[in-house]
């Protein structure tokens, strides 16, 4: 999810994009690949297991979900959407994908600015109410639609062999962990392997981008929080966090991390939501990988979305590069439905990504971050 600099009139009048939650169709279709480089890619998509490590797919997070803002309840008004989203993912050749939790999403609401933000405090353990709805609902629904939750990296390989759909689940925000570190191991318990540390609220984890510091980078509670993820082998990610935020989790992490969706400031257009270019390549430089982000930022098509993540790949290195789409939770996507995959990666190829690289960038990188977390476990 992210923040979007727009008015309530234009996020009113929209009709498909609500407080930088999108619905498929907010940009124009992209013109069909060759069919030389469509078949290239259908094969490198049976044999290289292709991964989102971000997204809400079908945006289960508003399943059942009550007291929400005007923002969220006009997003949700349509109700969640999964059986389209594993369709999709079906048709795309998506492997798995990252079905992230909203540790916040009790409070989000359009704040100065047009963004979103926390417009309220969290009522008595509302945010563990919130993350255990959610968490019981992703358990209930996705698997009667041929989701399997992995438990370690070689479940997305295994999944994939047996046609199903590998689900990575995540939480997008520590809100939920209520300052408790025991819910770390608990949420690991409950099958989470990633947590983004902070989202639309500073926390007791950490600061954000879009609001101003509560921390002189990473409070003790974040550090225990970065250690105990290293401790199990749970993926710590760094995207929405502060820049020095990010930095100081880098300096604790024993194991490489990921910041799931972002892009570069600098390369091609600004944006709150964007990183340093800094933080960038440190990230690459212990091991870890930035998510590509198809947000309406300075580009309006897929093949200018094939374009950044060449750029990406040029300043960071290929193998530092992944696919982080924000489904279904994005603002004027370039990349609306999954069953774009295949465009996508042949969008690559035509333009001399090679194969090597394109399978890296659709799941390959992310499973050598994976592995390593999982290896240096001492749960």
């Amino acid at each position: 999810m992210k923040r979007i600099d727009v008015n309530r009139r234009r996020l009113m009048m929209s009709g498909v994009c609500v407080a930088g939650l999108a619905a498929t169709g907010c940009v124009s279709p992209q013109a069909a690949e060759p069919a030389d480089f469509l078949q290239q890619a259908h094969e490198l998509l049976k044999t290289s297991p292709a991964i989102d490590i971000h997204a809400h797919p079908g945006r289960t997070f508003g399943r059942d979900a009550t007291d929400l803002s005007p923002a969220l309840k006009m997003m949700s008004a349509g109700g969640p959407s999964e059986d389209r989203a594993i369709a999709d993912m079906r048709e795309g050749q998506l492997a798995g994908a990252s079905f992230a939790v909203v540790a916040d999403v009790q409070v989000l609401n359009v704040v100065a600015g047009g963004g979103l933000g926390a417009a309220r405090e969290f009522k008595p353990g509302e945010a563990r109410a919130s993350y255990e709805r959610q968490v019981a609902n992703m358990h209930r629904v996705l698997p009667e639609l041929g989701v399997t939750f992995v438990k370690e990296p070689g479940d997305f390989r295994r999944i994939q062999a047996k046609s199903g759909i590998a689900g990575l689940l995540t939480v997008e925000g520590a809100d939920f962990l209520d300052g408790d570190l025991a819910n770390v191991r608990k949420a690991f318990d409950d099958g989470v392997r990633s947590i983004t540390l902070v989202h639309y609220r500073p926390n007791e984890v950490g600061d954000i981008q879009t609001a101003p510091p509560l921390w002189a980078g990473l409070p003790p509670f974040g550090a225990n929080v970065v250690r105990e993820m290293n401790r199990l082998g749970m993926v710590v990610d760094l995207a929405h966090a502060s820049e020095n935020t990010a930095a100081a989790a880098l300096a604790v992490s024993r194991v490489p991390v990921m910041c799931s969706h972002t892009h570069v400031n600098g390369r091609g257009a600004e944006h709150p939501r964007f990183i340093s270019m800094d933080l960038a390549k440190e990230i690459g430089r212990r091991g870890g990988v930035i998510g590509a982000w198809p947000a309406g930022i300075g580009m309006k098509t897929l093949d200018e979305y094939v374009d950044r993540i060449i750029d990406l790949a040029d300043v960071l290195g290929p193998e530092h590069v992944s696919l982080g789409t924000d489904m279904d939770a994005n603002f004027q996507p370039v990349m609306t439905s999954y069953r774009q995959l295949p465009e996508l990666v042949a969008g690559l190829l035509r333009k001399g990504y090679g194969k090597k690289n394109t399978a890296g960038f659709v799941g390959g990188n992310f499973l050598r971050v994976y592995e390593a977390v999982w290896a240096g476990r001492k749960g």
